[in-house]
């Protein structure tokens, strides 16, 4: 059972309320100055309750009220204006804001110190908890601050409502089979996206990615402006991500459309996609999900074809002395000119030698998260130590990198 309203009057109420008598104050902001005594009653509730044994106020007149200047007279106005900014956008669940003029707050707190309340209630908050109200009558959503679709914010002082529409994440694991595919958008380096001879125009060093293949049906579904990529992690261009895929968190911009069937479009990622790109366990997201995937460090599993003059017994020699133990690496010089030049130390925590035949074998390896594994086995002129080639005593070349599996539920 609700508790009932309590509003105990007590002679320090009563006495800031006969002070408060005259100020031109609507029943709102009346009985805001007491909003922080007693509960369960409504501002304009407590204002009623004061009339009874303080004395009705003087009437307003038709000039507004001295502290909101009339915004709480003109809620319906406002929810109007909100549920119209909102139009052509799906959503549920919202929430509500509002810019004020800081003059009129300073205002309020003067007229808090001359009337003596120690009980007053911000309008900023009482009048976005009654706009959430009126708009939640008014179109029938949900208003509150857990996990809002739109945030609706009045700007009293310009007269408008700004509308900012949440994204919809989306999870899952990506498959890349092809060896020609950057994970996202790689813009083109001479024109910097903006469009170019080089780049035929398109603004692209690549003409496609794992992310635009993976994005274009949630985006046309959603009628999204826009996308970002969140991995757990990248493999380089050259790789194929293999095994059960590297989760991934997809983050639609401005979606228009917000009810959609996640494993329908999942499976409709068009011929673009065909042989080059799959996706598995796909679900709803929250931005939670998000930090999750950028900070995850899981261990990773790769295979990785090795040319190079030197025998089998060599290698296996050079993998025990490594295998368990940490290695130093410099910023490799391929990614040097967007990456901070230090040394990352890291562990390899299996290598085995699968195949080996004419001067070439394949090593299944496994190691701590962000090693380089191209560099472990060329060696990247000594900026890896210790690393394969220079354990074996000849030059290796890696033709060829596969991560098998991203160990991210494990432990």
């Amino acid at each position: 059972m609700a508790d009932l309203p309590t509003f105990e009057l007590s002679d320090g109420v009563v006495a800031a309320a006969r002070r408060a008598r005259g100020r031109n104050l609507c029943p709102e902001c009346f009985g805001r100055l007491f909003g922080r005594w007693g509960h369960g009653l409504t501002n304009p509730g407590r204002a009623a309750r004061l009339d009874a044994v303080s004395g009705p106020a003087p009437p307003r007149g038709t000039d507004p009220c001295s502290i909101c200047g009339g915004a709480f007279d003109r809620l319906e106005v406002w929810a109007d204006r909100s549920v119209r900014a909102a139009e052509g956008f799906e959503w549920r669940r919202f929430t509500c804001g509002s810019r004020w003029d800081p003059e009129r707050l300073a205002t309020e707190e003067a007229v808090w110190t001359e009337v003596g309340t120690e009980w007053g209630e911000s309008m900023r908050p009482a009048f976005n908890r009654e706009l959430g109200k009126a708009i939640e009558a008014r179109c029938g959503a949900s208003g509150g601050t857990e996990r809002p679709d739109v945030v609706l914010l009045a700007d009293l002082p310009v007269g408008r409502v700004d509308v900012t529409v949440m994204p919809i994440y989306v999870r899952g694991r990506y498959r890349k089979l092809d060896r020609s595919l950057p994970q996202t958008r790689w813009p083109c380096r001479r024109c910097r996206g903006r469009g170019c001879d080089t780049c035929s125009g398109t603004g692209k060093t690549y003409p496609t990615s794992v992310e635009e293949l993976v994005a274009a049906p949630f985006v046309r579904a959603a009628r999204a402006e826009g996308t970002r990529f969140h991995g757990m992690g990248r493999e380089d261009i050259d790789a194929r991500m293999l095994g059960r895929g590297r989760p991934f968190v997809l983050e639609l911009l401005r979606p228009r459309v917000r009810s959609l069937d996640l494993r329908s479009l999942a499976a409709d990622l068009g011929a673009d996609a065909a042989g080059r790109v799959e996706l598995r366990d796909v679900a709803a997201a929250t931005a939670e999900d998000v930090v999750a995937v950028k900070e995850a460090a899981p261990e990773k599993s790769y295979r990785v074809g090795v040319a190079g003059p030197v025998g089998l017994a060599k290698v296996n020699e050079a993998l025990s002395l490594v295998v368990g133990r940490t290695i130093d690496q410099r910023t490799p010089t391929r990614v040097a000119h967007r990456r901070s030049d230090r040394v990352r130390t890291r562990r390899i925590v299996s290598a085995t030698v699968v195949d080996a035949a004419d001067g070439r074998f394949t090593i299944d390896l496994r190691t701590e998260a962000g090693t380089y594994i191209k560099e472990w086995v060329e060696g990247d002129s000594g900026r890896t130590d210790p690393n394969l080639a220079a354990l074996v005593g000849a030059p290796l070349r890696v033709e060829y990198l596969d991560v098998l599996e991203i160990h991210d539920q494990e432990g």
